[in-house]
């Protein structure tokens, strides 16, 4: 078997069909994220994860069209009836087929996670269970493709029919959402792609989501394996009964709720990790590996604060998510810094660490009203730092508030020291009415 198999390897479309998965999930992964180094899913690797299933929408659609390529070799070779005359049953003729183009898509698949986790083996530590639901509902996704491909090419052996089928399956892709509104969690059963769109960094696939989708890739799998391998018509109306079980199988096991994925947040990742010895800096346990990069600028920082009277003594990281919103509890001797992951893994701007650090003691939490303006604390932080603000944060900043932050720094500057002083301390004054 072993020997009939590498030879199915090397003479069918399971090694070029691998190169295929390889090469344009690697281009998805590093050219589409906007950065050769893939800056979106570089906070860890369910990011990764997520960010892979993702662009199973391409993949998903090329595994089809793989699949479809591959089934028409019988009819293209003109050799059907020369191995119906041969005593070999048709489930033994394909079951090397059947397990070298999933070996094909496993490989490919397992290779664009490895091709982009290089970049972030460094600074992800944090490798949640979930992780593997994820991945393995990816590959199950593009077995189920391309053996659903071989049976739709071996029944329909046309030319045109590995891009028609592709096609399709983009489409059916796309088309799930709006046709199973207002029931979104209904298209996450049967498309692996949905609400895997730009992962949060405490982001999480719950196992029950994960279960039901494998579920339905392996009913789609089993059937298109069936209607390959079937001989006669029997075979091919029993090939719809897994996909009824599966079906009903994967609908019950799926959370019946809307925005479970996106709303979902992994309280591990959001447990804060320490660095040795004082002043204490700690991160989220997902951002652990960044706490080397941390650690200096922080405490530089600290020194900075240590000017204010009872001023904060520890840095954390200001872990709050967005979906659901939960802010982070704020405390008179704690700075809360909120850690922007880019390139590689790596902290994103290195050297904002410290005012963004000493600027964090003059906010408060966002739902405080009584708080300072966001002009005053930054300029607050930048003229106790000594440097000027910039004119923008991010591409998101107002400008108009940048200004203003600016205007406000100039003024502080322009004052003697004791009634800049005094004025600063006015800014923290305000912030500790909105501390916990």
């Amino acid at each position: 078997m072993s020997r009939v198999l590498g030879i199915e390897l090397r003479r069918s479309a399971a090694l070029g069909s691998a190169l295929i998965v390889l090469a344009v999930g690697a281009a998805l992964m590093y050219l589409a994220s906007g950065s050769m180094t893939g800056s979106e899913w570089s906070v860890g690797w369910m990011q990764l994860a997520m960010t892979q299933r993702l662009y199973l929408v391409l993949l998903w659609p090329l595994a089809l069209a793989a699949g479809a390529w591959q089934g028409r070799r019988e009819k293209k070779s003109d050799v059907g009836e020369l191995f119906a005359s041969t005593p070999r049953p048709r489930v033994r003729r394909a079951v090397p087929t059947i397990t070298a183009m999933a070996l094909a898509m496993i490989a490919g698949y397992l290779l664009v996670g490895v091709a982009a986790g290089v970049s972030i083996f460094r600074t992800a530590d944090y490798l949640p269970s979930a992780v593997l639901g994820v991945a393995a509902v990816g590959g199950l996704t593009l077995i189920a493709g391309v053996w659903l491909g071989l049976a739709v090419g071996r029944l329909l052996p046309h030319p045109v029919t590995p891009p028609v089928l592709a096609v399709a399956g983009l489409g059916l892709l796309l088309g799930l959402p709006w046709a199973t509104r207002p029931r979104g969690w209904l298209s996450m059963v049967f498309s692996p792609i949905d609400e895997m769109n730009m992962p949060d960094d405490y982001a999480t696939v719950p196992w029950q989501v994960s279960g039901s989708q494998a579920i339905w890739m392996a009913a789609l799998a089993v059937a298109g394996a069936m209607l390959f391998a079937s001989g006669t018509w029997r075979t091919r109306v029993a090939a719809l009964l897994p996909l009824g079980v599966g079906a009903a199988l994967a609908i019950l096991v799926m959370p019946h709720q809307n925005r479970i994925v996106t709303d979902s947040v992994d309280p591990v990742a959001k447990a804060l990790v320490c660095a040795k010895d004082e002043p204490r800096v700690c991160v989220s346990r997902v951002h652990a590996g960044l706490l080397p990069e941390l650690v200096g600028p922080a405490r530089e920082a600290l020194t900075v604060l240590a000017k204010l009277p009872g001023g904060p003594t520890r840095v954390h990281e200001d872990n709050t998510t967005y979906l659901p919103f939960v802010p982070a509890p704020q405390t008179a001797d704690t700075a809360l810094l909120r850690v922007e992951v880019g390139a590689g893994g790596h902290l994103a701007e290195p050297s904002a660490v410290v005012p963004e650090t000493v600027i964090a003691a003059f906010t408060g939490p966002y739902e405080c009203e009584e708080g300072p303006s966001w002009a005053q604390a930054r300029a607050a932080g930048y003229w106790l730092v000594g440097q000027e603000p910039p004119t923008a944060v991010s591409e998101f900043d107002d400008p108009e508030r940048a200004a203003e932050a600016r205007a406000l720094w100039a003024q502080l500057r322009a004052l003697p020291a004791e009634q800049a002083t005094a004025k600063v301390l006015a800014i923290r004054a305000d912030a500790l009415k909105c501390t916990t």
